[in-house]
């Protein structure tokens, strides 16, 4: 095995588990609500709307959903499953596209519109929301006319929006602890940016270092056996 061979693999079994270990936090973090509470968690700062049916229904809806796009998602990059259950690696595609596409993206975006911290984390999370559609769509586009690469790309740019949940947690955990000392709307506001700007500039680096042509050649696997 030469360096470069021994990288990717490294590169390929890192991203693996940091976003398994991403998938297990969201689904800690959807647990709370599953008795439909009102002052639990993030509801506390959002009692002022919460009567709004659309809003509420969007939320319990992402909530519940978010866990299946991330498991679903995380199954999408992964070299062992594509050689191994190119099957399962089909099924949780297409149930990834269609419930963000369908379900909890349109969730997402109801939601944006009442975000906390005003209109700056609204434009944030709105544009969060639909560019998370846009690229899961495009991700579909490029795949039904046999675009493997384009494919891959738009698919981890969507992917890296969908794990914005879980970043948007950890820089609010950072910047309260560590952070220098800012009111709740303006922390809001700048974590609505950081929880998913620095995740696209991850993935556009993961694609200079050729993560993609690394998970195309999952074929040498199955010709390895």
């Amino acid at each position: 095995m030469n360096i470069k061979s021994f990288g990717q693999q490294f590169l390929s079994l890192g991203v693996f588990l940091a976003i398994a270990y991403a998938s297990y936090l969201l689904i800690l973090l959807s647990l709370p609500y599953v008795d439909g509470e009102s002052h639990v968690g993030f509801l506390r700062d959002k009692q002022l709307i919460y009567h709004i049916k659309t809003w509420r229904y969007s939320f319990y809806t992402h909530v519940f959903t978010s866990p299946i796009v991330i498991i679903a998602g995380l199954l999408q990059f992964n070299r062992w499953v594509l050689a191994n259950w190119p099957k399962v690696h089909k099924i949780s595609g297409y149930t990834y596209t269609l419930v963000v596409l369908f379900v909890t993206g349109p969730a997402a975006f109801v939601m944006s519109l009442m975000a906390n911290g005003g209109y700056p984390a609204q434009i944030s999370f709105t544009t969060l929301s639909v560019l998370w559609i846009f690229f899961t769509y495009l991700s579909y586009y490029h795949i039904k006319r046999g675009s493997v690469r384009a494919h891959l790309i738009w698919n981890m740019r969507s992917f890296a929006l969908t794990l914005s949940a879980v970043t948007l947690r950890v820089y609010v955990y950072l910047l309260n602890s560590y952070g220098p000392q800012m009111g709740q709307e303006e922390t809001y506001i700048l974590v609505s940016y950081l929880s998913w700007i620095p995740n696209l500039l991850i993935v556009e680096l993961l694609i200079l270092l050729k993560y993609p042509e690394y998970l195309m050649n999952y074929r040498k696997l199955v010709r390895g056996k």
